[in-house]
């Protein structure tokens, strides 16, 4: 049964069309914006981001546990990139029959061989969650991933508050405003790129994103773009084929871009298997051998494998990294969702004798992020089947799949009649950290992206348009 915060509002069909009239323009000016499908690298006509009519429900307290533990997560994928023999452990099986992970760590294992250049770490991760409906009626919070590379929307999500702040100063609900929690992941994810470019220590060198060919996304980015610009760091925009193509290291394996020293190099982009051609694997170890800050650098890139968040689950691991900080180990923990492995041996085949008997309770992950890579239901057993008594098994996990409780809300995107639906959501809290050598120098939690979609859909995020942009609204 679908929750009911704004049935007052969804009752009168006219209040509702107007609303959503207005909204659009409030969207638009605020600048939650995407370019077109039509025209995914022009600026000459644009449109609003999909975005809900109003703001979701979501427990208090639950949106306070996620963000009082993300400088714990920092910490954790600070502490695994750096441990080499649990990485090797951890991607051994997944390294074997997955030629992506595989080219991730030859390029880990080339850098450790000639000597890391840079001791300045900058992470930028996104973990995401979803909350879990129990049958006692009780709702917890359930990581879902953890993003290390490439998290996205921080920029948006700096700006959609004002949107559902307006619509509800519409309606004369003043009082209800306040239970819209302030967000600028924005100035945050700046302030990070910021301290590294710092103690890169050049004023000339620039920061460098990464970014693809199709950019229909690109105001996500100027927001941080523009933070940047604000403290008079440089930015500059290229893709794998101008690395290769135009970059180039000095003696002291600093990185050069178009004859422009880079002091950070941020990726947005190079995160699936067709992002890479032979050219752009050549570009990625070019950049990570550099002596330039990289967010992530790829042992951090390692660290957001599906493999490695089962592997994190196992009883006693996390206190490899906090043998003396039960607490930290236990609020991460509480967080863990059921994580299951299907590596060769007794344990893997236990896992397929589970997924089969009863797909429904399980989530198909493959060793990839971005949305609309996992399997859900019968498809599960169909991909099991083909593969159960195979190594290529080992390159997925099998996660327990979470029960959110459905809210009603109207999905507003550009050319689609106005319809009011159940939709679950899913709420990600942005982590920005900087280490110099041993010594953490910034922790923080910089923000959340709240997203919500259709019961309709079991996958897939904004980018892919199934999820649309969202703000938490406590209760």
């Amino acid at each position: 049964m679908a929750l009911q915060v704004w049935d007052d509002v969804f009752r009168d069909e006219k209040l509702v069309a107007d609303l959503a009239a207005v909204v659009k323009d409030t969207a638009l000016l605020q600048g939650v914006l995407m370019r077109t499908k039509s025209e995914p690298n022009s600026s000459e006509v644009v449109n609003y981001a999909p975005f809900t009519l109003l703001p979701s429900p979501v427990p208090q307290n639950l949106y306070e546990q996620a963000k009082a533990v993300q400088k714990d997560f920092n910490q954790l994928v600070d502490a695994v990139s750096q441990d080499l023999v649990f990485l090797e452990q951890a991607l051994g099986s997944a390294i074997k029959v997955d030629d992506f992970t595989a080219k991730l760590f030859d390029i880990y294992k080339q850098v450790l061989h000639e000597g890391v250049a840079q001791s300045v770490c900058l992470g930028i991760n996104r973990s995401d969650y979803m909350f879990d409906l129990g049958t006692d009626g009780t709702v917890s919070l359930k990581q879902i991933e953890i993003n290390t590379i490439a998290a996205s929307f921080g920029g948006l999500a700096s700006r959609i508050p004002a949107v559902h702040r307006h619509i509800l100063h519409l309606l004369d609900k003043y009082d209800d405003v306040s239970r819209l929690p302030d967000n600028n992941p924005s100035k945050g994810i700046a302030e990070g790129i910021s301290k590294a470019w710092e103690l890169y220590g050049s004023e000339r060198a620039v920061v460098m994103f990464v970014v693809e060919d199709v950019q229909r996304n690109i105001f996500d980015h100027r927001c941080v773009e523009n933070e940047l610009w604000s403290r008079s760091i440089h930015v500059i925009r290229r893709r794998f084929e101008d690395v290769i193509e135009r970059a180039s290291l000095d003696e002291k394996r600093r990185l050069f871009m178009d004859d422009q020293e880079v002091a950070v190099v941020y990726y947005r982009h190079g995160y699936m298997p067709h992002n890479y051609s032979q050219q752009n694997w050549q570009a990625r170890l070019l950049m990570e051998r550099s002596r330039a800050v990289k967010c992530p650098d790829i042992a951090t890139h390692l660290t957001g494998a599906k493999k490695v968040q089962q592997e994190l689950a196992r009883p006693g691991v996390l206190e490899r990294w906090f043998p003396s900080d039960p607490e930290t180990v236990r609020r991460i923990r509480a967080t863990f969702a059921g994580l299951y492995s299907f590596d060769m041996g007794e344990e893997g085949d236990q896992t397929v004798a589970l997924a089969t008997a009863n797909p429904d309770r399980f989530v198909l992950k493959p060793q990839r992020e971005g949305g609309g890579n996992n399997i859900y239901g019968e498809e599960i057993r169909v991909v099991l089947e083909g593969i159960k008594d195979k190594p290529e098994r080992s390159s997925y996990i099998l996660m327990d799949r979470i029960r959110p409780q459905p809210v009603r809300n109207c999905l507003l995107r550009s050319g689609m009649p106005l319809k009011l639906s159940e939709n679950i959501s899913e709420l990600g809290m942005f982590g920005v950290y900087v280490r110099n050598g041993k010594k953490m120098v910034l922790n923080e939690c910089a923000g959340h992206l709240l997203r919500t979609k259709s019961i309709e859909h079991a996958d897939g995020g904004v980018a892919a348009g199934v999820a649309v942009l969202d703000n938490p609204y406590l209760v």
